[in-house]
């Protein structure tokens, strides 16, 4: 049995995480660790002593920007009574989360499709977007021709940083608007 994780060790840990996957989502999987180590108020050493290498760091940041993911599907698929509500919420905490643009960064580093510990976390959130999607569709608030994949690439693609001078907060605020757009888009595509 393992021993309990400090509080102090899994606030370094959550910072580490948190700022390599916005830093990843930003630069792609070749950002220096120590740059990692610094933007997560640690030192180089705690990141090192909690993964020995990058190919250790990146399959964490993997592994809990999709579990972050499969939690907010499942918690809006329960709590939202609307099935296009229950979606548009998803995809708005999707994108607060970053998977959409940290995982396609990481994809030459990770197969989240075959990696033991990454597939089974990826196929539980995939299914229950499914769902969701099948249910709106059942609902008719979302057309019978929104699939699975219109909706995951549409969240990449706006996800993904935008090139150019904008600060990082103006670029997110603009991915924000975009999915907004896109959510309006489907409802009323669905309300026709």
């Amino acid at each position: 049995m393992s021993k309990p994780m400090r509080a102090d060790a899994r606030r370094n840990l959550e910072q580490i995480l948190l700022a390599a996957r916005d830093m990843v989502a930003e630069r792609g999987p070749d950002v220096p660790l120590d740059d990692i180590a610094r933007r997560a108020g640690v030192g180089s050493a705690t990141l090192y002593r909690r993964f020995p290498d990058r190919d250790a760091l990146l399959r964490a940041v993997a592994l809990d920007a999709l579990t972050r993911t499969a939690t907010a599907a499942k918690a809006a698929a329960e709590e939202e009574r609307d099935p296009f509500e229950a979606l548009a919420r998803y995809l708005r905490e999707a994108l607060e989360l970053r998977v959409s643009a940290v995982l396609p960064a990481l994809l030459d580093a990770v197969d989240p499709a075959n990696d033991p510990l990454l597939s089974p976390v990826r196929e539980e959130s995939a299914r229950t977007i499914r769902r969701m999607i099948s249910d709106a569709h059942a609902a008719g608030t979302l057309p019978e021709g929104v699939t699975f994949m219109d909706i995951t690439t549409m969240l990449v693609r706006i996800a993904r940083p935008l090139p150019g001078p904008l600060t990082d907060e103006a670029k997110h605020a603009l991915a924000r608007r975009h999915l907004e757009l896109f959510i309006h888009g489907l409802r009323a595509m669905g309300a026709a």
